[in-house]
């Protein structure tokens, strides 16, 4: 049995905290969005070679609408 939980930011297992490596700050503070945004658009692009910057910043959005840390975000809100 583990004792993981997905990051609120990216969904990353996590063992402790809110927020993974990734998505926090030295302090365990979560990352600006606009920081965490471009990221998460640069690891969707690697992911999916081929894919526009359009489409990896509208699918970047979608999945950070289901994220608790950024589902009130203006940024994601619909």
């Amino acid at each position: 049995m583990s004792d993981k939980h997905p990051c609120e930011s990216c969904s990353m297992p996590i063992e402790t905290g809110a927020y993974c490596v990734h998505c926090a700050d030295a302090d365990g503070k979560l990352q600006p969005f606009e920081d965490r945004f471009e990221k998460m658009i640069g690891w969707q692009m690697r992911q999916k070679p081929g894919l526009s910057r359009e489409d990896a910043e509208a699918q970047t959005l979608e999945f950070m609408r289901r994220m608790p840390a950024w589902k009130d975000h203006p940024r994601v809100r619909r």
